[in-house]
């Protein structure tokens, strides 16, 4: 590659001013008059969820609160049990993959600014959120905490977010930093990555929002990168995220997660939680002996003193006095949960009438049986990780009780049983057990079979029913921090289970529940209309039931893809997912934290990152892989019609106009998506990646002429050798339309 062809790319997205420089005087002042033993005291957990401040000096505890999507309950001080108090409830959000289904940074913001109220009411100074890692993998285990397998998409969201929680006074942290893309074996896993990809995939949502979102904190990961540990790892803690980036915060552990003292201090470590096994009294000594200079001390403090100052510390007996989960925040999660659902199929019955079965016609359909127990089940909390103690959940069959009243005679049937948390540590006891074909095996996938008892009471009451609403996917045991799931295949028999509903009644329609990606080879095969759903907070039954009815037209689109065999996913195809233990006996690390339980590391493991940059639709595209469903569908009950492409060079990048509109009578939203491809161009590239896009409301019959600006930030690559990003000149094709496979317009531009 000539380097005449590239130049630097000196215009990055502009970065957002910080607060946490304007108190440096002060915070001067305060270490000077600080002992040593008061600043090392600052450096680790007090609590399970604070850290400790200086009361001589006036300098509150720092407040954590678990996790991204609602203020988790209060916990006794040393332990992970409740402490069962009435004061501490709160909304259930959306969980991350169905706030990225939104494609909306407007509400990603209105959700980061409803969740530090919350926050704030509870006390709480910072928020261990917004969880941005990529989906790299279908089956990881917090892919329903992740946004997106896209950068931009995750990085844009990721700002918006950060921006609405700091705004009303919390602080974010963002996590876990960096490529903590599994929860197998995440506690022992090494990542080997190139800097392109790293900086390009892994990194950018990071990068984005420290540098155009001030976020305030950060969460070193479990793993290792390039050979060190998360906590430790220098190359990401200092030159990285301070240097590069500018980033003037605090960075804690994840819980559990520091193994040394002075690798951990000097690579750029402020706070070691839960407890001070490495960075107490250890440090306290490696000061002492002068194995750690104190100016590395002050600097840690000072960092943390910094959002100490910025966010304004709730008095004790004013947290949890007033109640939380109010109308306002309530509202929030409906408005995101109405427009994170997915339409991935609605097709009319074949050969019995014209219209798709959506919405539901309610003047022809009068019975209508609902199937699965996901149609009931609450998923604000369930297997191990954060959770929420909310006040409501609207479930599917609540939201559709409430909606259709009496109007329409409802009856719910069990139909199959859901995975229980004994069953999932059966499974995952047998994983570990087993040779890397389980893990790849959809017939091996260990889920119970269909109970025979619940299956024949569904097909006798389907056989009734003007319509049958299929209430299918996982559960938060199935989808749960510590463990990635064994298979993508739908538990429980819910494939048998759609064959005889769609045998017994053909007139079915599929909702898949779930944080993430399932097979859906048999329910779409077998149901005339599918949807997605998501863990869809406290609200989510109503959205649903809206969705369904009509109220709402359906607008989500896929944050990442649906493929139809883990064989298609990349990390799969190139062999670099699911590693194998030798001592498979060692768990995870957090859940041994948990229960009090060593986890020593007897064998390291490497994830070689060998699909390098080509993650989710890009491998796809490159490979010509097939896909169930692609990044970025979504259907409507409306059509938009794509037009009159324009693309114009500016100083911040390139304005792509075009015209939108809808054709029919309902008023709808469309995400309109521009993809760049750069088939002349002198370095590797993927076919086309995700560059720009924008969420339209249109009232029926509206139209109306659309801008997104393609930044030059964003379509810079990143440059080994130079070590920087660059931005290559030349022809580029600028693509628009609904999702990643319907692009109807297209033209050159030049940059």
């Amino acid at each position: 590659m000539a380097a005449a062809l590239l130049m630097a790319a000196t215009t990055q997205a502009q970065t957002y001013d910080t607060q946490l420089l304007r108190n440096e005087q002060q915070i001067d002042d305060i270490i000077k008059g600080m002992t040593l033993e008061e600043k090392i005291e600052m450096l680790h957990g007090k609590n399970m969820f604070s850290s400790a401040g200086i009361p001589r000096l006036g300098i509150a505890d720092m407040e954590y609160a678990d996790g991204p999507f609602g203020i988790r309950e209060e916990m006794e001080p040393h332990s992970w049990n409740s402490l069962h108090l009435t004061t501490d409830s709160a909304t259930f959000f959306p969980t991350g993959s169905a706030l990225a289904a939104t494609w909306s940074t407007e509400w990603a913001y209105a959700y980061g600014r409803g969740m530090s109220r919350e926050a704030r009411l509870r006390g709480k100074d910072m928020m261990l959120g917004p969880a941005i890692n990529i989906q790299r993998i279908p089956t990881g285990g917090r892919t329903y905490e992740y946004l997106s397998e896209d950068p931009l998409l995750s990085g844009m969201l990721a700002v918006a977010y950060t921006r609405g929680m700091q705004e009303q006074g919390t602080a974010v942290c963002l996590k876990h930093y960096a490529l903590n893309n599994q929860e197998n074996y995440r506690g022992f896993v090494d990542v080997h990555v190139s800097p392109r990809a790293m900086h390009e995939i892994y990194l950018r949502p990071f990068e984005m929002a420290v540098r155009e979102a001030d976020a305030w904190g950060v969460m070193a990961a479990y793993n290792k990168v390039n050979g060190r540990w998360c906590s430790e790892n220098e190359q990401l803690l200092t030159t990285i995220l301070r240097r590069q980036w500018g980033f003037p915060g605090m960075v804690i552990s994840d819980w559990g997660g520091v193994h040394s003292t002075v690798d951990a201090v000097v690579a750029g470590m402020n706070v070691e939680m839960p407890g001070q096994r490495y960075m107490g009294s250890a440090l306290l000594d490696s000061v002492r002996a002068g194995r750690v200079s104190e100016d590395i001390i002050n600097q840690r403090v000072r960092e943390i003193l910094r959002v100490r100052f910025t966010v304004a510390p709730v008095a004790k007996d004013v947290a949890n006095s007033q109640p939380v989960g109010r109308a306002e925040e309530m509202e929030v999660a409906l408005q995101v949960a109405r427009r994170s659902i997915v339409l991935l199929k609605n097709e009319p019955l074949a050969g019995k009438q014209p219209k798709p079965l959506l919405p539901i016609d309610l003047h022809r359909v009068r019975n209508i049986v609902v199937v699965g127990e996901n149609a009931v089940t609450p998923m604000a909390q369930g297997g191990v990780g954060a959770g929420v103690k909310t006040r409501c959940e609207i479930t599917p069959l609540e939201g559709l009780q409430q909606l259709l009243g009496n109007n329409v005679k409802l009856t719910y049937v069990r139909g199959y049983k859901g995975l229980s948390r004994e069953e999932r540590e059966k499974m995952r006891g047998a994983y570990r057990s087993q040779s890397k074909g389980f893990a790849k095996s959809q017939n091996a996938h260990g889920y119970p079979a269909a109970d025979p008892q619940l299956m024949a009471e569904a097909v006798k009451a389907a056989k009734r029913a003007d319509l049958v609403i299929f209430v299918a996917g996982d559960n938060r045991e199935v989808e749960t921090e510590g463990s990635d799931r064994t298979s993508i295949a739908l538990p429980s028999g819910q494939d048998e289970l759609a064959r005889a509903l769609a045998k017994a009644n053909p007139r079915l329609v599929t909702v898949i529940v779930a944080g993430g990606p399932v097979d859906v080879s048999t329910v779409s095969e077998v149901s005339p209309a599918l949807l997605v759903s998501w863990f869809n907070g406290s609200m989510g039954g109503q959205a649903l039931a809206e969705v369904l009815t009509g109220r709402v037209s359906p607008s989500g689109k896929l944050p990442m893809t649906w493929p139809k065999s883990l064989d298609d996913v990349p990390a799969y195809a190139t062999h670099s997912y699911p590693q194998t233990m030798e001592n498979n006996s060692q768990g995870d690390i957090f859940v041994g934290l948990v229960n009090n339980q060593s986890n020593v590391r007897t064998q390291q493991l490497t994830a070689n990152y060998a699909e390098e940059s080509l993650v989710g639709y890009r491998w796809y595209d490159g490979k010509q892989v097939a896909t169930a469903y692609p990044f970025g569908h979504g259907l409507s009950y409306t059509q938009f019609a794509y037009t009159d492409l324009q693309a114009k060079p500016t100083a911040e990048g390139i304005d792509v106009s075009f015209h939108l509109a809808n054709l029919s009578d309902t008023d709808a939203e469309e995400v309109a998506q521009v993809y760049v491809s750069r088939p002349q161009s002198h370095i590797e590239r993927p076919v086309k990646e995700l560059k720009g896009f924008k969420r339209v409301a249109l009232k029926g019959g509206e139209q109306t002429t659309v801008t997104i600006t393609l930044r030059r930030a964003d379509l810079c690559h990143w440059d080994e050798a130079a070590g920087t990003w660059m931005l290559e000149p030349g022809k580029i094709s600028v693509l628009v339309g609904g999702s990643s496979a319907s692009l109807p317009l297209q033209l050159e531009a030049n940059l």
